[in-house]
């Protein structure tokens, strides 16, 4: 299957971990400086370039949606923390207030401090959820019980691999299969994405 050139590359460490999202750009600098150990992914995008002045042939590189790199760089796995925001923090809880059960729009969504910033609350993934503008309003500076609005779910702050399913923008059926295996069956996330 090939894709545009819209589509992200997935990008994993030498071990086969997901590491990050690459542009074709970045992938075909990666193949072109022998950066790529190996490619995993079922779909591939052909890459054309301009005609060599001694040869007179066009080259062309195949670029996968899913390669490995050599580790330039060790990364430690076990502190990574996701950046928080709003699109993301939105797709965390697929739209849906956690207070009234209800998908919204991205426009009508907010972010709430489950304990509230004037009460010592972080502006951190475990003490925010996704709020329709209406119950956040209802809410107000008050905890869920002061303010007598339970929440549908514990917020938690995504892994690794859940973070890039979350910042995806188009994923790949091949690219998705693969994230997927790479996270716990009892994510959210994994049962959203798995449902048949």
């Amino acid at each position: 299957m090939m894709f545009t050139n819209q589509q992200k590359i997935l990008r994993l460490n030498s071990a086969g971990y997901p590491v990050s999202w690459v542009s074709y750009e970045t992938a075909a600098r990666l193949y072109y400086t022998n950066q790529v150990s190996y490619e995993c992914g079922s779909s591939s995008m052909l890459l054309r370039g301009g005609y060599n002045r001694l040869t007179q042939l066009k080259s062309k590189l195949k670029v996968n949606s899913i390669i490995a790199t050599h580790d330039i760089n060790k990364s430690d796995f076990s502190s990574f923390t996701p950046s928080l925001s709003n699109t993301t923090l939105f797709k965390r809880d697929a739209n849906n207030c956690l207070y009234c059960g209800e998908f919204f729009n991205y426009k009508d969504l907010s972010r709430d401090h489950v304990i509230p910033l004037s009460h010592g609350g972080l502006d951190v993934w475990t003490n925010v959820v996704t709020s329709c503008k209406r119950c956040n309003n209802q809410k107000g500076g008050r905890t869920p019980e002061k303010a007598n609005m339970m929440l549908l779910a514990i917020p938690f702050a995504p892994s690794r691999v859940e973070y890039l399913i979350l910042r995806g923008r188009k994923i790949l059926a091949d690219q998705m299969e693969f994230l997927i295996s790479h996270i716990s069956d009892k994510s959210p996330i994994f049962k959203r994405y798995t449902k048949t």
